[in-house]
């Protein structure tokens, strides 16, 4: 299963220490160079503690309900089963972090992995498949591997606020690694519109977590996705809906 090796690597890296950046100090100056004075105050703000709110009014039950329903493939199946738990994943180790740092930021962007996650429910409802996480308790998983990581994730994050800030970075760096890959082996127009939105979202926190980063004088080297995506996606402005089914932040 092509979702099961791709986080098998990210256990592996973990483990030895290669999945994360090394906190460097960087200069007053390179902190206040994202910092443009193009930016509003409140935009700012808003970047730093993820002040940014899901479009509730839009469920990810109306949006994905208004698609048709189109067969499935193995891929297909299998991928909505692991994202199922991969973004409580996410989820859960913000929340976890949110009760040791004062930082809005976790608490925020775990909120809107809540909407992420019940988006990939909605599609397990409306095509039939059983839901891994329909019992689910806070840090447990019934992907052993996706229980691993989850305790790897944490424990390196509770080291420090910057440790913590680094470890959303690079949960957002593989989910977005991770969603271009299954892009490729789906076909579904509403497995698809998911999906693209979940990459919209993790663009977003990807660039929180980063504006924090530099704010508290560290720095962040992509491990999954291209320096140049990276640069691309942190050197751009938050991601809004445009229709009634862009509905994920």
């Amino acid at each position: 299963m092509k979702t099961k090796r791709i986080l098998f690597t990210a256990i592996a890296m973990l483990a030895t220490g290669l999945l994360f950046t090394s906190i460097q100090g960087c200069s007053k100056d390179v902190a206040d160079e994202t910092s443009t004075t193009t930016l509003s105050d409140d935009y700012k703000t808003d970047v730093i503690e993820y002040t940014f709110i899901d479009p509730l009014a839009c469920t990810p039950q109306s949006c994905i309900d208004s698609l048709p329903l189109e067969p499935l493939n193995q891929s297909e199946i299998d991928a909505l089963t692991f994202l199922r738990e991969e973004e409580l994943l996410a989820h859960d180790v913000y929340q976890a972090l949110s009760g040791l740092y004062t930082k809005p930021v976790f608490l925020n962007i775990s909120k809107s992995e809540t909407v992420h996650s019940d988006a990939i429910k909605a599609l397990l409802v409306k095509y039939q498949l059983p839901d891994p996480a329909a019992t689910h308790v806070s840090g447990t998983f019934v992907n052993p591997d996706l229980q691993n990581l989850y305790t790897i994730l944490v424990s390196k994050g509770s080291t420090s606020l910057l440790d913590g800030l680094t470890v959303g970075a690079t949960i957002e760096d593989l989910d977005i690694s991770d969603l271009q890959k299954q892009l490729v082996l789906i076909d579904n127009q509403d497995i698809t519109l998911v999906f693209n939105n979940l990459m919209k979202g993790s663009r977003n926190h990807l660039r929180s977590f980063y504006a924090n980063i530099l704010f508290n004088k560290g720095t962040y080297t992509p491990q999954y996705i291209s320096q140049e995506e990276f640069d691309l996606i942190v050197g751009s402005s938050h991601e809004f809906g445009t229709s009634n089914c862009t509905c994920l932040n």
